[in-house]
């Protein structure tokens, strides 16, 4: 499945794609505009996303360029009956922010997402983060609830 618009396609991430996305990442999620991120942003977690789940990755390209990722999981929980869909991370290349781009890669996700069987669409950001919080009611979350995050120090 592939999405366009004039200047942008969406398109399942390939593993070519791991290394422009973490990348990409570095640049997007970063402490100083992330500080209390419990989730650091690693090639880790990149990488294992990728080898779980390779289908509930994404890119944006415009031309051959890659601006933008969607990454997320899908998570039943059998003992309950349900199924939960996870975006974990939503990242565009600045210069392209607020131009669509995010909005085209949550609206693939989602399609996925319902096409996996998912029932409930998760997505988790700081408290503070008021373009996400702005962003994720705009596609139809409700309900935001803040969460507390505690850290201790162990060195």
């Amino acid at each position: 499945m592939q999405q366009e618009n004039p200047e942008i396609l969406i398109r399942p991430a390939c593993i070519d794609d791991l290394s422009i996305i973490f990348h990409l990442g570095e640049r997007v999620f970063t402490r100083k505009e992330l500080s209390n991120l419990y989730r650091t942003w690693d090639e880790f977690e990149v990488t294992s996303l990728f080898n779980l789940q390779p289908d509930n990755m994404l890119v944006a390209e415009s031309g051959a360029r890659v601006v933008g990722f969607a990454i997320g999981s899908v998570i039943r929980k059998v003992r309950a009956g349900r199924v939960f869909g996870h975006l974990a991370w939503l990242g565009v290349e600045p210069e392209f922010a607020r131009c669509g781009v995010g909005s085209l890669l949550f609206d693939h996700f989602r399609e996925l997402m319902a096409e996996a069987g998912v029932q409930t669409l998760v997505v988790d950001t700081q408290a503070d983060n008021r373009p996400a919080i702005e962003f994720f009611c705009d596609k139809g979350f409700g309900s935001p609830v803040e969460h507390v995050y505690m850290t201790l120090p162990l060195a």
